[in-house]
């Protein structure tokens, strides 16, 4: 296997998490999209797609869009779903309670549970993506719920996914971290107390470069994993020394929620990676992606918070694009397949397993 291949091996094997808030250790998937038709390409079937992510023992996969088939796919094995609904269909859902029956009665209901669908999110990052959507998130997870209910489904978690760099102003000082004003009081509390309520996780999406490229003073390295000497930041209330920025932004993300009291809610990290765009910064990104996995193997990401020291925190992890000309054409006799993530910016770059 060359180098590449086994780069984004590594990447995908780190990708898509779905875990329940009870789990004790951190589970690790793919994220799959499908991808758009461009001329020349292969794109296998889903079953196909599902026979090779269940003998690479991958044991969750995060689905972006509702591809019946890709669900069905899946069916009596062990994989974990994670599915997503669009933010454009978050406002019906929340209009009409029997508009989100009939959403989960023909998405979810003819799958489950031969297929293992775990956990629903209801939009995502529809603060800034869709403003229009945030008011009706509340509802609209509300009806999704007890649209299961009514449907005999209990074991299927709702939530909602937002970004770290829109609803969290400042990574550091951790301990002091805070939900912006007033989208935390008006449309982050309420949501917090239903995900409380009904033993559900806190979704987020973490972008260390955005925090790297603002005003903030923090090192590459830093932000990178890469540890030093005095690659470190202390945060002077609580004494805590950390070595690299995820771990910053997810006590912040802990702290954020425990200033509304929240403390104890479970935190899944859906999307993490580092921005791409020519030849250099992919290299960073395969740094990121390569350290990520090196911390994770050494003690577990989202295990060392500041808060919640014994609390899983699960992750995704995306290799964001802003260049579309990475998406190329699987050749015909090719043994590697599709898995297109969806990305930072809403834009798409395909990955290749080699079998």
């Amino acid at each position: 296997m060359d180098s590449l291949a086994f780069y984004l091996l590594l990447l995908v094997s780190l990708t898509a998490v779905a875990i329940p808030p009870t789990t004790s250790a951190t589970t690790i998937g793919v994220t799959y999209s499908t991808p758009d038709s461009i001329s020349g390409s292969v794109i296998l079937s889903p079953d196909r797609i599902a026979e090779k992510i269940v003998s690479m023992k991958i044991p969750a996969v995060r689905l972006l869009d509702f591809n019946p088939e890709m669900i069905r796919a899946f069916a009596d094995t062990n994989v974990s779903l994670f599915l997503s609904v669009p933010n454009p269909l978050v406002p019906l859902l929340a209009s009409d309670r029997s508009i989100a029956k009939a959403w989960v009665y023909r998405h979810v209901l003819p799958f489950y549970p031969r297929t293992n669908i775990s956990i629903i999110s209801v939009g995502n990052d529809a603060i800034s993506d869709s403003p229009d959507v945030s008011p009706s998130l509340l509802r609209a997870m509300q009806n999704v719920r007890r649209s299961l209910k009514d449907l005999g489904i209990y074991k299927i978690s709702v939530s909602t996914t937002f970004s770290f760099f829109n609803i969290v102003p400042a990574a550091f000082i951790p301990s002091a971290a805070q939900f912006q004003k007033p989208t935390g009081d008006v449309i982050i509390r309420p949501i917090l107390q239903f995900l409380e309520r009904t033993n559900s996780s806190f979704l987020i999406n973490l972008y260390p470069y955005n925090v790297y490229r603002s005003s903030f003073p923090i090192s590459m390295g830093f932000a990178l994993f890469v540890e030093s000497p005095f690659g470190y930041k202390s945060d002077l209330n609580t004494g805590v020394r950390y070595r690299n920025l995820f771990d910053m932004m997810v006590d912040a993300v802990f702290s954020s929620m425990a200033a509304m009291g929240h403390e104890k809610l479970p935190l899944i990290v859906a999307e993490t990676g580092w921005l791409t765009s020519g030849a250099r910064a992919e290299g960073i990104s395969e740094v990121y992606v390569f350290e990520l996995v090196e911390e994770e193997g050494k003690q577990g990401i989202g295990n060392r918070g500041l808060l919640h020291h014994n609390m899983t925190t699960s992750k995704y992890s995306f290799e964001p694009s802003d260049d579309d000309s990475k998406i190329e054409a699987v050749p015909e006799d090719s043994n590697s397949f599709w898995l297109g993530c969806f990305l930072f910016f809403v834009e798409v770059v395909v990955l290749y397993l080699m079998g």
